[in-house]
C-alpha cells in the first residue's frame, strides 16, 4: 500500500514537472511566433508528430533554445514551418 501510494506520488510530481515545461515551451512559442496559446500548443503537438519526438522533450528543447539559443535542426526547421518563418505556414 504504502509502496503504490510513493509510486503514484512520484508520478503526480513527474506529470507536474511535465506540464510545467510544456506551458513554458508554449510561452516561447508565443512570444517568437505571436501566437495564441491554442496556436503554440498546436504547433508544439505538430512538432512533436512531424519529427517523432515526444512532446515532453520537444518542450524541454524549445525551453532550453530560449535560454541558450541551440535548438536542434530538425526542431528549428519543423518550428519555422509550424510558424511560417520560412514561407510555408503549416495549415491547421
Amino acid at each position: 500500500m504504502v509502496t503504490r501510494l510513493e509510486d503514484e506520488n512520484l508520478q503526480l510530481k513527474q506529470a507536474v514537472r511535465s506540464h510545467a515545461v510544456v506551458d513554458q515551451a508554449i510561452g516561447v512559442v508565443l512570444a517568437v511566433g505571436q501566437r495564441t496559446p491554442d496556436e503554440g500548443w498546436d504547433a508544439l503537438r505538430a512538432i512533436s508528430q512531424n519529427t517523432n519526438i515526444k512532446l515532453r522533450h520537444v518542450a524541454e528543447l524549445i525551453v532550453d533554445w530560449a535560454r541558450t539559443g541551440d535548438l536542434p535542426a530538425e526542431i528549428r526547421g519543423e518550428l519555422e514551418r509550424q510558424l511560417g518563418l520560412d514561407g510555408t505556414r503549416h495549415e491547421r
